[in-house]
């Protein structure tokens, strides 16, 4: 039987584009998702609509982003049959998410893995709103973001992720079931934000998120090395401050970043009176 449905755009390398291309999958991970009749969606990277069909089935809302114009045409007819659909065409790495009306409940998607981290990590501080995430990602990076301290995947994205977000569930997924075919396998990771009571502050989290950062910029040095000279709120962090702090928290000068848990991070900052 000859069917109408126009060809797949051949996918681009520069945006990372490896379709999905497995019913059994793609249904595998649909139901993971757990969208909620109220959920209010955002899809990064809908390409030819396959996942979106199922969203707009569930969801409330979806608002899907497409950077590549190729696709516009049948997500626009899509968003036709479905008045629940709003296509916006352009990168949502440069979008204002926070201005997204009604404001995202949940971040669902198969993420080219050029973007994976930013958009994740630019979700969790820009949209208080999303309160779930279920997202397709590399393996190396899905194993990154809930890693255990003192394991080669633990990282300053580890302990940030793990400060605002709570670990659900994962699955792997083989790279054959991706079209291009990835040389990589993939994670479909679920996880969601922390509550209140459970939670860093947001202005705290900024200050923390500079300070992480700073402690992994050279992942083997100690941290009283990798700290010094840390900079902000008018004042710069010494080492003898570090040390003094790390000494208070029963740790010695030898200490390094990935050694420390997510919580003794905070610990560590109120320390040093950063936080």
């Amino acid at each position: 039987m000859s069917s109408s449905r126009p060809p797949r755009p051949t996918p681009l390398k520069r945006y990372g584009q490896n379709h999905l291309v497995d019913t059994n999958t793609l249904k595998a991970i649909v139901r993971m998702a757990a969208v909620q009749p109220d959920d209010v969606v955002l899809e990064v990277g809908p390409a030819t609509g396959q996942l979106t069909k199922h969203l707009v089935a569930k969801a409330a809302l979806v608002h899907a982003f497409e950077i590549d114009a190729r696709f516009a045409d049948g997500l626009q007819s899509l968003a036709t049959e479905h008045t629940n659909l709003r296509v916006h065409m352009g990168d949502a790495l440069k979008s204002p998410l926070d201005r997204l009306d009604p404001a995202p409940t949940a971040l669902v998607a198969n993420l080219a893995y050029n973007i994976a981290i930013p958009l994740i990590m630019t979700t969790i501080v820009e949209l208080p709103s999303l309160h779930r995430w279920a997202v397709m990602v590399q393996k190396e990076l899905g194993e990154r973001l809930f890693a255990e301290p003192s394991t080669k995947a633990y990282s300053a994205v580890s302990v940030l992720a793990q400060l605002a977000c709570r670990f659900e569930s994962s699955r792997f997924v083989a790279r054959s079931v991706f079209s291009p075919q990835p040389r990589v396998d993939s994670l479909f990771v679920t996880f969601v934000r922390r509550e209140a009571g459970d939670a860093v502050a947001p202005a705290d989290y900024a200050a923390l998120s500079a300070l992480v950062r700073r402690a992994f910029s050279q992942r083997r040095k100690l941290i009283t090395n990798s700290l010094a000279g840390l900079t902000g709120g008018g004042r710069t962090i010494s080492r003898d401050e570090i040390v003094a702090a790390l000494a208070a928290l029963s740790l010695p000068p030898t200490t390094r970043p990935e050694e420390l848990t997510p919580p003794v991070f905070i610990d560590l900052a109120r320390e040093l009176k950063w936080i």
